[in-house]
């Protein structure tokens, strides 16, 4: 979705003309027109789905982990550290833990590290230093992370080497048997544990491409789709993602043949610019799709995707995954509401 000739855009708009279009779009009623759901039938089907959200936003200056229901009831504030910033959470296939990232120290000494912790904040543990991009094995028993691309910290997303898993149980790191491995962002896994699917830029031979990793050797595929930020549902059968800055998209995982391919592919959300839809992320049980929606800018020169980077005026919206713009806002305050990851009912909580 991003090119580096263009600072990792895939469009530029100029700022005087970007302000107009976004202005114009939503005094003008723009989100209803851009297929949201005015009449609330969407709002109203979501209040009765058992799942939470959880997401990151600024917050005070500060990064914290939020939770709300399905339908953005009932808002939580997982971590409340007014002086720590946690990111990019990925919640455990059983409900009960969460991985995310941290930004700790300042100037030459800062890095990115990896932890986890239990649903409701407490008992926090380092996973692994100067890492990134973390997310649960299927089975629950474990993180899988990328370890990042040198000692210098960079807000790039794809400043990665490697992959590594890390068992809960014993804390020991295993490194992907691929030694291939690099420039890996937004990673996620088939529900049978067999293959990753993630975006590569500007490595491994590619330019910038969606892969087929299989866990356990030293091979990768081209899925040869266009954009990033893969996720694959929970079934193992569909994987959505964002095709450009404006589109989702959802598509059938084959691997029935020599190299695996996405089949059926179709647009489930087209957002008008200069409003960007990103960060998709399936429910449980495969009927809706998560997502950030905001508009187009850029920050000290980084695009607001990008973990880390505030975001202004972004929010977090559920579609509906077998409609077209069937979609709805479940967060309105515009505060970097970025990153939306389902989650069961934590265990002990009632839906």
């Amino acid at each position: 979705m991003r090119r580096l000739s263009t600072a990792f855009r895939c469009e530029t708009i100029a700022a005087a003309a970007t302000l107009a279009l976004w202005a114009a779009a939503w005094l003008s009623g723009g989100a209803a027109a851009a297929g949201a759901d005015p009449a609330g039938d969407l709002k109203q089907e979501l209040r009765s789905v058992p799942y939470q959200i959880v997401y990151e936003t600024w917050r005070g200056d500060n990064w914290e982990l939020f939770q709300v229901g399905a339908d953005g009831s009932n808002p939580v504030n997982l971590t409340n550290t007014p002086r720590v910033n946690e990111m990019y959470p990925h919640v455990s296939p059983d409900g009960t833990r969460i991985s995310f990232v941290v930004d700790e120290g300042a100037g030459d000494a800062k890095v990115r590290n990896v932890y986890v912790m239990n649903r409701d904040g407490t008992g926090r543990k380092l996973v692994a230093k100067n890492a990134r991009e973390p997310f649960f094995t299927p089975d629950g028993t474990g993180i899988v992370y990328a370890k990042g691309e040198s000692e210098k910290f960079t807000i790039l997303d794809y400043a990665t080497r490697g992959m590594f898993v890390y068992d809960l149980a014993t804390g020991r790191e295993t490194p992907h048997p691929c030694g291939k491995l690099q420039h890996l962002y937004n990673m996620c896994a088939t529900a049978d544990g067999k293959w990753f699917v993630s975006t590569v830029h500007a490595g491994m031979g590619c330019g910038h491409a969606i892969l087929a990793i299989p866990a356990n050797g030293d091979a990768f595929y081209n899925l040869h789709i266009p954009g990033c930020r893969p996720d694959v549902s929970p079934d193992g059968t569909k994987v959505a993602w964002g095709a450009d800055d404006y589109t989702l998209r959802v598509g059938e995982l084959d691997f029935a043949g020599p190299e695996p391919k996405v089949v059926r592919q179709r647009d489930v959300m087209k957002s008008q610019k200069p409003i960007e839809v990103y960060h998709v992320d399936w429910s449980p049980d495969g009927k809706y799709l998560a997502f950030s929606r905001g508009p187009h800018g850029k920050s000290l020169g980084f695009p607001p995707e990008m973990v880390g980077m505030v975001a202004k005026d972004w929010n977090i919206c559920v579609a509906d995954a077998a409609g077209v713009n069937r979609w709805v806002a479940i967060t309105t305050d515009g505060k970097s509401n970025k990153e939306p990851d389902w989650a069961l009912p934590a265990p002990g909580k009632k839906p």
